[in-house]
């Protein structure tokens, strides 16, 4: 056998101890371990317990991409975990004998993926338009037959869904723009399915239907009620429009501003001559925008969010991630809803990676000397990780796998059979890899989904309850479906 590149190992079970042989040597050591090598030690139910319990672990032999230039990339390194936060990151780390130690050989650590716009409540209403555009099917379809038809227990259920499937495919953090205040109940319920839900989510209230409608004055109630520490899983912003009075609101709640915005970039031009802009307010979608427009984005230190699979598939315009590098800008990705395509970050990055070098490489062909960079794997994860938590506003907290950080990781297995012989990290994490090589999922160092299974979810009641709601709302919007159509 070869030598394996970059210093990474050969896949277990192949030259190197067996598996007693490695469980006796971390007893011998003192500590206690859950092997990654599959075994009745590592997928027990005690052993997942003691992992859920463990308020210090350590994460040994990983290959760590962290995002953070000064922590740097580790072929093989260690990662030390402690109430929730990254204690260290280093080769060989030395623990104290009572701390639980996770061997992942053959595993890569990077940051949990941050989806920085999603209409979560729209859970109930996945692959409802196989093959719909924004106009005239969403608008009509969702927004105005269906969404008018949610009850505060359907609002719930589809928030639920939304956040445990994300959880699912290794997505850690949202920002949750869920247009479905019609009530108070209606917003309370929204809240308490992403606190439910053990995300850690941005709650962008946004727009309701009807004379109950809590949209925007609810943030009354709902800030001292639900956001009165700003140390917890849930956050808030405030969903606003191209209207000069939802921003004034934003301000008068202290929020930071969310807004869709494309291909008219007057309505943005108005914002700012009306100086209600701030820094730290996310702009969505921003297709086909002038470049007036861009500068005013970067000189106000606005955040871009992008959906270029929902905007390629639907109507929303060209992806604009070439136009938010041109100006300065560092875009995060999100999927928008499930009505039509998947929301699935692995996805999302293959989608720009491949996009933004077509249209480069398009330009080359052509003729062009003087092109843009062509994106690499490294900055497309940074735009899934980092990028997106400075979007969300919380980059001081997550998005890199650095020392004093909260613990919002993933791990990811990199010996199975489509992705072995491992020979470049990166490539692996953003071109080769689904949700299905997910190991471990974190939030704040608690484990969420171990070994492909997410834990602490009752599964089939979770999805009687979903589909109890989703044909509740269908059956009042006189809405029809159909598996096969």
């Amino acid at each position: 056998m070869g030598k394996i590149p970059n210093g990474v190992s050969g896949p277990q079970g192949e030259k190197g101890p067996d598996r007693r042989s490695l469980l006796l040597a971390s007893l011998l050591a003192g500590a206690v371990s859950i092997a990654s090598v599959p075994s009745e030690a590592a997928s027990g139910v005690l052993e997942v317990k003691k992992l859920q319990k463990a308020r210090r672990y350590l994460i040994k032999n990983a290959i760590i991409l962290s995002v953070d230039p000064k922590v740097g990339d580790f072929e093989k390194a260690d990662m030390l975990v402690e109430n929730g936060k990254i204690s260290a990151i280093g080769p060989s780390l030395h623990v104290s004998a009572e701390t639980l130690i996770l061997d992942a050989t053959n595993r890569i650590l990077i940051p949990g993926f941050v989806d920085t716009h999603s209409h979560s409540y729209q859970g109930l209403l996945r692959g409802l338009l196989p093959n719909g555009v924004v106009l005239p099917d969403y608008d009509r379809d969702i927004q105005k037959t269906i969404t008018p038809h949610y009850t505060a227990e359907d609002a719930y259920q589809g928030v639920l869904i939304t956040a445990l499937g994300f959880l699912d495919v290794g997505t850690t953090s949202m920002i949750d723009i869920s247009q479905v205040a019609h009530s108070r109940a209606h917003v309370e319920a929204n809240v308490q399915a992403l606190k439910d839900s053990g995300m850690r989510s941005v709650f962008a209230m946004s727009r309701g239907i009807g004379a109950d409608s809590q949209y925007p004055d609810g943030m009354k109630y709902l800030l001292p009620r639900y956001f009165s520490s700003q140390d917890q899983l849930v956050t808030p912003a405030l969903s606003v429009s191209v209207e000069k009075e939802t921003f004034l609101s934003a301000r008068q709640y202290g929020l930071r501003a969310v807004l869709h915005v494309r291909v008219n970039s007057g309505p943005l031009i108005a914002l700012s001559q009306a100086g209600v802009l701030r820094e730290g307010d996310l702009f969505v979608h921003c297709a086909h925008l002038n470049k007036e427009a861009w500068k005013i984005i970067s000189d106000t230190g606005g955040r871009t969010s992008h959906s270029p699979v929902v905007e390629m598939a639907m109507g929303h315009g060209y992806p604009a991630i070439q136009d938010a590098l041109d100006a300065g800008a560092r875009p995060s990705l999100s999927c928008d809803h499930a009505a039509t395509v998947g929301m699935d970050m692995f996805g999302m990055m293959r989608a720009v990676f491949d996009i933004q070098r077509l249209a480069i490489q398009q330009r080359q062909r052509n003729g062009e000397e003087d092109t843009q960079k062509l994106l690499t794997c490294r900055e497309v994860l940074q735009f899934a990780t980092l990028n997106g938590a400075r979007a969300a506003g919380l980059d001081h907290k997550i998005g890199s796998l650095t020392p004093g950080k909260e613990a919002d990781f993933l791990m990811l297995r990199a010996d199975d059979l489509s992705i072995w012989p491992l020979n470049n990290a990166y490539a692996a994490a953003v071109n080769l890899m689904s949700a299905g090589h997910i190991e471990g999922v974190f939030v704040a160092g608690k484990v969420k989904k171990w070994q492909g299974r997410l834990l602490d979810v009752d599964k089939n009641k979770v999805l009687k309850e979903v589909a109890r709601s989703r044909d509740n709302v269908l059956q009042k919007a006189k809405f029809s479906i159909g598996l096969t159509a």
